[in-house]
């Protein structure tokens, strides 16, 4: 657990009810969450999923779009969404040449200074290494790439929470 900030990470499948448990979080905290937005936007689908995301959003919101370097933001005092770390990771992982061990630094040594301006983050994550193993050796690079980050961030959180099929189930602390 983090003494200065508070972590909550919320992991799951595509459309399992990530962003919305996410959402729903950071208004039970705070009357004007700000929300970071990692993706960029790449096609007409993407566009549109991020679409759906912004009309949930009501105008409480400040909306920040930052797809890398969220280390640089300063944030102390406030609730935080990050959505996503998956996108977060997309954009490290081709900046640095689809280099694992180099882009896990890179986002191991954002997110810690992230986290050191106090604050309550809120993480939404896929779990993208459930299925099989990818014959693509840049997916198994990612789907690597992801799994260590998401233990990095859930070592460090206060709550886990893993979505499926739109059920919450917390599973740090355990209860």
């Amino acid at each position: 657990m983090n003494s200065a900030s508070r972590i909550i990470l919320i992991t799951g499948g595509q459309r399992s009810g990530k962003s919305v448990l996410a959402e729903k979080t950071a208004l039970s905290l705070s009357q004007s969450p700000v929300y970071v937005a990692t993706a960029r936007i790449g096609d007409d689908d993407f566009r549109r999923r991020v679409e759906i995301h912004q009309q949930r959003r009501g105008s409480q919101w400040t909306n920040i779009e930052r797809p890398e370097d969220l280390g640089r933001l300063q944030l102390t005092g406030n609730v935080v969404l990050i959505d996503c770390v998956t996108m977060w990771l997309t954009n490290i992982f081709f900046a640095n040449g689809e280099d694992r061990e180099k882009s896990f630094e890179v986002f191991r040594d954002d997110f810690d200074k992230m986290i050191s301006h106090p604050a309550t983050y809120i993480l939404v994550t896929n779990e993208i290494g459930l299925g099989g193993i990818s014959a693509n050796a840049m997916m198994r690079a990612f789907t690597d790439l992801q799994g260590l980050a998401n233990q990095h961030i859930a070592a460090k959180a206060d709550e886990v929470y893993m979505t499926v099929s739109g059920i919450p189930l917390k599973i740090k602390p355990q209860q």
